[in-house]
């Protein structure tokens, strides 16, 4: 698992990037730090919220990804535990675009499969946001695919 957490933070790390303020995302969450929406507590992130120090930021990160999005992915793919730079892929892809997602896509299915060719490929069509292609997403997809 430490391997995986390890891919899963970094790759959420830098396409995440850090804000010490909270702000608004993409998806019209009050966000703060690398991407966290729910802290450790969970509480909800509001607007309201003080800056955070990127220390801080980043034990949120690691216990968002071990306890929601690792053990989501696991529940849905148990055999990604023999794989720790799949499921720390898995993990990062989940983190951005959530459990629900993956449960419910083809890429879980070719995950469950162990067809890596083809998840790499399903994995690579996640790169719309607002109805187009964004340039960041290709990007991340692309980090994430090397690791299956």
């Amino acid at each position: 698992m430490e391997r995986a957490l390890e891919i899963a933070v970094e790759l959420c790390k830098r396409f995440e990037g850090f804000s010490s303020k909270p702000y608004i995302c993409p998806a019209g969450y009050a966000t703060i730090g690398y991407g966290t929406v729910y802290r450790p507590d969970g509480k909800k992130v509001t607007m309201q919220d003080e800056p955070i120090p990127k220390e801080l930021a980043e034990e949120w990160l690691i216990s968002e990804l071990k306890h929601n999005y690792m053990a989501g992915v696991l529940k849905t793919s148990p055999h990604l535990i023999n794989y720790p730079e799949k499921l720390g892929a898995i993990a990062d892809f989940a983190y951005n675009l959530g459990v629900a997602r993956y449960r419910s896509s083809t890429l879980k299915r070719r995950v469950n499969e162990e067809d890596w060719d083809a998840a790499k490929v399903e994995i690579k069509k996640w790169v719309r946001g607002g109805g187009r292609v964004l340039r960041g997403l290709v990007i991340r997809r692309d980090a994430e695919a090397e690791f299956l």
